[in-house]
């Protein structure tokens, strides 16, 4: 059985948030295209990101989009929360 790369069980939690942000922006920039592609990923300069972001493939620019805002807006908001709980 065949496995297509980045999909798995830690879905995009492996790929850092600096590489998660990039990608949203080259999707607004239009230099990554959709769907979502391992060649998309090239062309648009993202050749590191190709077995890393596998649960993007195949998503329309809205839906990869959304996922790659509100994957960036968690990690933010669980920084917020562990920033408050250290003792100052």
């Amino acid at each position: 059985m065949s496995r297509t790369p980045g999909v798995g069980g830690q879905g995009l939690a492996h790929v850092s948030t600096a590489k998660l942000k990039r990608t949203l922006k080259r999707l607004h920039d239009g230099s990554l295209v959709c769907p979502i592609t391992q060649m998309t990923l090239v062309v648009a300069g993202l050749p590191d990101l190709v077995d890393e972001v596998g649960h993007l493939q195949g998503l329309d620019a809205r839906a990869a989009m959304a996922v790659l805002v509100a994957v960036i807006a968690e990690r933010a908001a669980l920084e917020k929360r562990l920033a408050k709980a250290q003792p100052a």
